[in-house]
């Protein structure tokens, strides 16, 4: 009786742990949804219109991106990230369902898929060699452009470096954390059983790839920053590479790099999201008339990517 009802029980443990980690993931890309709305446009009217003596305080200046700022960035990013669950809604559905269903085949089928991948060693070696150049020259991109940004004066490709160094420090807070929750074994051991919560396992298990989880968080910042249909293609192609070559390697298992290409994506489109909410916060003097057509008075108001209908100066 203890061998059959083993596995029932572990298999029930392992969708809710999943589960739980749906939630985390789900939050950042809720999160960055609701930081991204707009305040109503007549309440900014209002902000410009109305006379000197009832004009609110108006928002305070976005923080610019600096290095200075990286640590307190990264520790303010924890919170949202891992109290995300509380912040699902129904229409989170729409992406969660298939991600729910996508998740439950490849667990199901992660033994059988991973004892049908070569096992030949110099085949998975040639595919982790070729995992780790592709996450390298995905690295090189922000890199590149951050010393673009610094030596030629460049703020955009400066900011990408630095947002891209941000969301690869949350990722690896948030995989190195959950690798020492779930402890799943590598495909290489046990026969590829990929049992969870394995003894003497901790931070090196299998569940989520880091590698994976590194190259999506960097391609949803950098396809954010530079929404071109060709980089886009690029770096999705490129982050694609790593998962596949990750489990070509025997080195995860199939839900290993769905998981984490998925929670790395919603962390970078997080930190991307989350500076955009800045940028359209900037300041900028506006000249607004008194009733009377005397003096020209100087307001600051918010200057948000579509503009705020007859807000504009004549």
């Amino acid at each position: 009786m203890a061998t059959t009802r083993g596995p029932a029980i572990c298999t029930r443990n392992i969708f809710r742990e999943v589960a739980f980690f749906f939630c985390i993931c789900a939050g950042g890309g809720v999160t960055s949804h609701a930081v991204a709305s707009d305040p109503p446009a007549a309440a900014l009217i209002t902000l410009v219109t109305a006379p000197q003596d009832t004009l609110p305080d108006a928002p305070a200046a976005s923080v610019p991106v600096t290095e200075k700022g990286l640590p307190l960035a990264i520790l303010k990013d924890q919170v949202p990230i891992w109290t995300s669950p509380a912040r699902i809604r129904p229409h989170d559905l729409i992406w969660l369902l298939p991600l729910g269903a996508a998740t439950s085949v490849t667990l199901a089928t992660d033994t059988d898929a991973m004892r049908n991948v070569s096992r030949d060693r110099s085949f998975n070696k040639d595919n982790v060699n070729a995992s780790n150049y592709l996450l390298g020259c995905e690295i090189a991109v922000p890199v590149g452009l951050y010393g673009v940004g610094l030596f030629k004066g460049n703020a955009h490709a400066r900011e990408t470096g630095i947002l891209s160094g941000e969301a690869l420090a949350d990722s690896v807070v948030v995989e190195e954390v959950t690798k020492i929750i779930f402890r799943r074994e590598r495909p290489l051991y046990n026969n590829a059983a990929g049992d969870f919560l394995a003894p003497n396992t901790g931070a090196n298990g299998s569940f989520p790839s880091s590698h994976s989880m590194l190259a999506w968080t960097l391609a949803g910042v950098v396809a954010g920053e530079y929404p071109s249909k060709w980089l886009q293609v690029g770096v999705y192609s490129v982050a694609s590479g790593v998962s596949l070559t990750r489990v070509l390697g025997q080195e995860h298992f199939p839900t290993d790099v769905l998981i984490g290409g998925v929670a790395g994506w919603l962390i970078g489109h997080y930190v991307f999201e989350e500076h955009q909410l800045g940028h359209v916060k900037k300041k900028r003097q506006k000249k607004v008339m008194t009733p009377s057509g005397g003096d020209t008075r100087t307001y600051t108001c918010c200057n948000f990517n579509q503009g705020i209908p007859g807000s504009q100066t004549p």
